[in-house]
C-alpha cells in the first residue's frame, strides 16, 4: 500500500528470458499485488516467471489484500499461475496477442480487485522501478487520473535514446497530440504509466487496441471520457533487450489508428457528448484543402489557365489549414484543465 492506496503492477512480457525475473525481483515493497502476464513467449520466459513468482510469493509475509468479485474458481490458473491471493499472479495467453492484450489481461485483474491505482512496468528491464513512486504520486495526489513517464524533456533524459527512436518518437508525439486533444502531452509511447480504478472503470479494456498502438489508443479514450493526464519526467534506459516492433509493419498500422481514432474523438466529444463549432473548421479545412490539391492535379494534366488555376489551388490549400490550425488552437483551449505537468 502506497499513501493509503492499494497498488497493483501490470508486467507485461514477450520473450524477456534473461530480464522480467529482475523486474518482478526489484519492484518496491509498497506493491500490492503484481500480474506479470506473458504474452505466449517462445524462449523461456515463462518458467523464468514461475520461478521468479514463486520466490516473491514466499518472501511475502503481509496478509494479503481481498480481490473482490473474484469467484473461487478462479483462486488458480488453469495453466499452472499461482494464486490470486498471493502477491504475484502469473499469467500465459495461450495464443500471442501483442502487448496491449497482454497489459489489458492485467487490467481486467487489478479492476476485479478493486485496486485504487495500477501501474505498467514492461518485462524487458527498461522501466526503473525505483522511480515508480513519483509516476504514481499524480494519481495518489488526485491531481490526475492517468500518469505516464515522459523520457523527452531534456536532453539528460534522452541520453540513452538512438536518433531513430527519438525521431520516431517526436514524429508520433506531434500524430498522437493531434488524435488525443492531450496538446502539452510529451513521449506517448512511454509505457510506464499508471491508471486510477474511476478511469480504469470507465473504460471498455476489452476493445482497447492489441498492439504497439495500445498506449495511444488508451490516450484518445481518456480524453474523450475527459480524464486529466500527468507527464512525469524520467530517464530513458535501454540495455541489451532487443525490440519486438516491426517498423515496416508498425508505422501504418498506427497511422491509420491515430486517424481513425481523431475522427471518433472528434464525433464523440465534440457532437455526441457535447457540441462545439471546431468540428467544422476541421470539416471544412479538410475539405478545403483536398479541393486545392485536386485543382492543382488537374491544372498541371492541361487546365488553360495554368497561373490562375495554381493560385486558386494555393488559395484553397492555406485557407484550409487555416481552418485547421483554428480548430486545433480550440481544442488546445477545450482540453487545457485535462493536463498536468510535474515539473
Amino acid at each position: 500500500m502506497y499513501r493509503g492506496k492499494t497498488v497493483g503492477v501490470v508486467v507485461p512480457a514477450y520473450n524477456e528470458e534473461g530480464f522480467v525475473g529482475d523486474v518482478i525481483d526489484s519492484l518496491p515493497e509498497f506493491v500490492d499485488k503484481v500480474y506479470v502476464v506473458d504474452d505466449c513467449s517462445t524462449d523461456g520466459t515463462w518458467k523464468e516467471v514461475q520461478r521468479h513468482a514463486a520466490k516473491a510469493n514466499a518472501r511475502r509475509s503481509d496478509p494479503p489484500i481481498p480481490d473482490g468479485g473474484v469467484g473461487s474458481n478462479d483462486d488458480v490458473e488453469a495453466d499452472g499461475g499461482v494464486s490470486l491471493d498471493s502477491r504475484v499472479t502469473t499469467i500465459r495467453h495461450d495464443e500471442n496477442s501483442g502487448v496491449g492484450a497482454a497489459i489489458k489481461t492485467g487490467y481486467a485483474r487489478a479492476r476485479e480487485a478493486g485496486l485504487d491505482v495500477t501501474a505498467v512496468i514492461n518485462g524487458d528491464g527498461q522501466m526503473d522501478p525505483d522511480i515508480l513512486d513519483r509516476i504514481i504520486d499524480p494519481v495518489v495526489n488526485g491531481e490526475a487520473d492517468y500518469s505516464k513517464g515522459n523520457r523527452l524533456l531534456s536532453a539528460s533524459h534522452r541520453d540513452g535514446m538512438s536518433s531513430w527512436r527519438l525521431f520516431g518518437n517526436s514524429i508520433l508525439t506531434f500524430l498522437t497530440k493531434i488524435a488525443s486533444g492531450y496538446w502539452r502531452m510529451v513521449d506517448p509511447q512511454n509505457g510506464y504509466t499508471v491508471i486510477s480504478l474511476r478511469a480504469l472503470e470507465r473504460l471498455d479494456v476489452d476493445n482497447l487496441y492489441d498492439e504497439y498502438g495500445f498506449l495511444n489508443d488508451v490516450l484518445v479514450k481518456l480524453n474523450t471520457h475527459g480524464f486529466r493526464v500527468a507527464d512525469v519526467p524520467m530517464e530513458a534506459h535501454y540495455g541489451n533487450e532487443q525490440s519486438n516492433i516491426k517498423y515496416a509493419d508498425f508505422i501504418p498500422r498506427l497511422s491509420l489508428l491515430l486517424f481513425r481514432n481523431f475522427l471518433w474523438r472528434l464525433k464523440m466529444k465534440y457532437l455526441v457528448y457535447d457540441f462545439h463549432p471546431l468540428v467544422l473548421l476541421y470539416t471544412f479545412g479538410a475539405l478545403s484543402s483536398l479541393s486545392g490539391v485536386a485543382l492543382a492535379g488537374v491544372t498541371l494534366t492541361g487546365m488553360d489557365s495554368v497561373v490562375t488555376g495554381s493560385a486558386l489551388s494555393i488559395l484553397l490549400v492555406l485557407f484550409g489549414g487555416t481552418l485547421c490550425t483554428l480548430a486545433m488552437i480550440f481544442d488546445k483551449q477545450h482540453n487545457e484543465n485535462l493536463e498536468r505537468r510535474t515539473w
